[in-house]
C-alpha cells in the first residue's frame, strides 16, 4: 500500500491508508497499475496550500494540451466519500472532488503543503507522504492571482507505481 511517484523534480513516496479509505486506495492502485497516471501534470499548485494532480483524462502531457486538466476523471465511476478524522496537515494526501459533491472523487488527488482545518472531515484522506516532501516543495507553483491555482508549463508525474510492483 505504498505509491512511488517519479516526478520531474524527484521521487515522492506515499504510504496509502486502506484502513481509512479502502475503496479510494484500491482505485488509485488500479489506475497506477494501468499506467494511467504516467505523464499526468500537477495542474493546480498553490503555495502554502496544496499540489493537485491525477486528471488522467485531461492532464496527460504526452497526449498534448493539458489546459483542461482538473476537469476530468478516469473513465471509471466516481467514488463514495470515505471521510475520517485525520487532520489535513503537511504531507497528507487527499482526494479531490467537484465542489460540494462529496461523492465525486475519481482519479485526482492533492498533497498538502501545510495545515488546512477547513478540509478536515470534508475530503477523503488516502495517505501521507513518507519520503519526498522536499520534492513536492520544488514543484512549480501557480503565480499569485492565478485562477484556481492553475500552473503554466507544470511539472508532472513521470511514472507512478505501487511499490510492490516496482522491479
Amino acid at each position: 500500500n505504498t505509491l512511488v511517484i517519479e516526478t520531474t523534480k524527484g521521487t515522492v513516496v506515499i504510504a496509502m491508508r486502506p484502513d481509512l479509505a479502502p475503496n479510494h486506495v484500491a482505485h488509485i492502485k488500479k489506475l497506477a497499475r494501468e499506467g494511467l497516471y504516467d505523464g499526468v501534470v500537477f495542474h493546480r499548485v498553490i503555495e502554502g496550500f496544496m499540489a493537485q494532480t491525477g486528471d488522467v483524462k485531461f492532464g496527460n502531457a504526452a497526449k498534448g494540451d493539458t489546459s483542461r486538466a482538473g476537469m476530468g476523471g478516469s473513465g471509471y465511476p466516481n467514488l463514495k466519500q470515505e471521510f475520517s478524522k485525520v487532520q489535513f496537515k503537511r504531507g497528507v494526501v487527499g482526494m479531490a472532488r467537484r465542489g460540494d459533491s462529496v461523492d465525486s472523487a475519481n482519479s485526482q488527488f492533492f498533497i498538502m503543503f501545510g495545515e488546512a482545518p477547513s478540509l478536515n472531515g470534508q475530503y477523503t484522506v488516502i495517505g501521507e507522504v513518507v519520503s519526498g516532501m522536499d520534492v513536492v516543495d520544488k514543484l512549480k507553483k501557480a503565480p499569485p492571482g492565478s485562477p484556481g491555482g492553475a500552473v503554466t508549463n507544470p511539472d508532472k508525474m513521470v511514472k507512478v507505481q505501487v511499490a510492490s510492483d516496482v522491479k
